[in-house]
C-alpha cells in the first residue's frame, strides 16, 4: 500500500474517533461526573489562579484569535501563499461560525454551581475557547513553519497552549469538562479538514 493511501486512511480513523468523542460528550456530558471535574478544578477561592485564567483564556478568546488569523493570513500572503492565506481566513472563520451554531442547537446551559469569573454571552456546548484554540494554533503550527523539521515542536507548542485555554474554561466555572473535551475534539477534526485542503493546495504549487 503507498505511503499516500496509508497517512489516508490514518486521518480517516483520527477523524472517526474525533467524531465519535465529541458525540460522547454530547450524550454523556451535564451529568455527575461532569460536576464533579468540575468542581476539582474551579478556582474562584484561589485569588492569584483565578486572575492567570482570566489572562490566559483572553488568549483564547473571540477578539485575541481573530487578530492571530489576521496577522498570520497576512505573514502567508507575503510568502506569496496567497491560497493557504485565504484558506485560513475562510476555513477558521466558518469553523468558528459551526461552533456557534451547536451552542445555539444544542442549548446546554452553563454550569451554575459556582459563581463564574468572568462574563459569559452565549450556551455551554462545545466551548468555543477549547474549540478555536485547536482551530487556530494547531491549524497555524501546520501552515506557517518554513522549515519542515521545526514542525513537530510548533504543534506540540499550540497543542499544549489549547489544552491550557480550554482548561482555564472550567477554573473559571465557565464550562462543564464535557464542552471542553467536544471543543477540543471538533476543533482537532476542523484541523484535519483544513489539512487536508492546504495540501492539495501544495500539491497544486
Amino acid at each position: 500500500m503507498e505511503t499516500p493511501r496509508r497517512k489516508q486512511i490514518g486521518l480517516a480513523l483520527l477523524a472517526g474517533v474525533l467524531a465519535l468523542l465529541w458525540l460522547t460528550m454530547l450524550s454523556l456530558g451535564d451529568g455527575p461526573v461532569d460536576s464533579l471535574v468540575l468542581g476539582k478544578f474551579y478556582v474562584g477561592h484561589i485569588a492569584p489562579l483565578a486572575e492567570v485564567a482570566r489572562f490566559v483564556t483572553f488568549v483564547g478568546g473571540g477578539y485575541f484569535v481573530t487578530a492571530v488569523i489576521a496577522g498570520a493570513a497576512l505573514v502567508l500572503a507575503l510568502r506569496r501563499r496567497a491560497r493557504l492565506a485565504l484558506l485560513l481566513l475562510v476555513g477558521t472563520s466558518f469553523g468558528r461560525i459551526l461552533v456557534e451554531l451547536q451552542k445555539y442547537e444544542i442549548g446546554r446551559l452553563r454550569p451554575d454551581a459556582n459563581p463564574h469569573l468572568v462574563e459569559i454571552h452565549s450556551l455551554s456546548f462545545p466551548s468555543a475557547h477549547a474549540a478555536n484554540s485547536v482551530m487556530i494554533y494547531v491549524t497555524l503550527a501546520l501552515l506557517i513553519p518554513a522549515v519542515e523539521q521545526s514542525r513537530l515542536y510548533w504543534i506540540a507548542g499550540a497543542c499544549v497552549l489549547a489544552v491550557i485555554i480550554g482548561l482555564t474554561r472550567l477554573m473559571l466555572g465557565v464550562h462543564w469538562p464535557s464542552d471542553v473535551i467536544g471543543g477540543w475534539s471538533f476543533g482537532l477534526l476542523w484541523v484535519l479538514a483544513l489539512y487536508a485542503i492546504a495540501e492539495k493546495f501544495e500539491l497544486r504549487r
